[in-house]
């Protein structure tokens, strides 16, 4: 507040700041409540995260929510990238969150057992580039957390950036009890960067349910024959030597890609291909850790 001159200063109440300083702690403390009550109400926590992009992190995030809401799992999938934000696409999620009567924002439903959160779904041009610094970036994950209505869930899966900067470590902070799976492909390039992640995890204490191997093996439409367009068998070695659990191998699939830019992933279709039944084992593979 700006006084016009002295007197008006000296006869207001004192510096607009004083008491600021109590207030933000009973802001922090309310969301800390808020975010402890959320999370009460969700059985089990699963991070997806990757030190590397491009190895298909976010459509594992996806097929696994879908996996298990159509096993009949109350799911969660909450997309936490903020400035790459892929979920809403994958899902086909074109509309604006809502807001409940208590102020809190409602996740889009997908189907009867799946909900989704993702950045992209608060903007109004998807277009939109959203430059936040990490105190910003931070806020929005508490916020998905402390203000969605995410209600009883059995899973909640934490799609984020590649890397191991502000988003990994604010989930960790913030969900302390979420699972790490890590997601790579085979190549040494990638894997390098996926040893990163492992320390990571090490480091800040996330528990690791083990590793995914996406993109291991794509087979000629024409000849059939397998072709490794990123070698092949590095995610397990890792895995064997970082003393982590494998969770399986997903082979290179067009469908996939065509899935997620039509909005609806593999595991909803009721295809049987090499994809979904790899997959299908990367599920059983992760909720017989849990």
């Amino acid at each position: 507040m700006i006084h016009e001159n002295v007197e008006s200063a000296q006869k207001s109440g004192g510096c607009p700041s004083q008491g600021g300083g109590q207030d933000m702690a009973a802001r922090q403390k309310q969301e800390e409540e808020a975010i402890k009550a959320s999370l009460s109400k969700i059985k089990h926590k699963i991070f997806v995260l990757s030190g590397k992009g491009g190895v298909g992190k976010s459509s594992v995030s996806a097929n696994l929510a879908a996996s298990l809401s159509k096993k009949g799992y109350k799911t969660g999938l909450m997309d936490v990238d903020v400035h790459g934000p892929s979920i809403a696409q994958m899902l086909g999620l074109t509309e604006l969150l809502n807001i409940s009567e208590n102020q809190l924002l409602l996740p889009k439903k997908v189907n009867g057992n799946l909900k989704v959160v993702s950045v992209q779904a608060l903007m109004q041009d998807k277009d939109q580039a959203i430059i936040w610094r990490g105190p910003a970036k931070t806020g929005m994950i508490k916020q998905f957390v402390s203000s969605v209505d995410w209600g009883e869930l059995d899973f909640l899966i934490i799609d984020a950036p590649p890397g191991t900067g502000d988003e990994p470590l604010t989930v960790v902070q913030t969900i302390p009890e979420a699972l790490g799976v890590i997601v790579t492909t085979p190549q040494e390039v990638a894997l390098a960067d996926i040893r990163k992640s492992i320390s990571f995890c090490k480091t800040v204490h996330l528990k690791t349910l083990g590793i995914v191997e996406n993109m291991a093996g794509f087979k000629c439409p024409h000849c059939n024959e397998p072709i490794d367009l990123f070698s092949s068998g590095g995610g397990e070695k890792t895995a064997k030597s970082q003393g982590l659990e494998f969770l399986g191998s997903l082979p290179f699939d067009t469908r996939v890609v065509a899935s997620g830019d039509t909005g609806v992933p593999m595991m909803f279709q009721d295809k049987e291909t090499e994809f979904t039944k790899a997959f299908d084992i990367v599920v059983e593979n992760i909720t017989k850790r849990l």
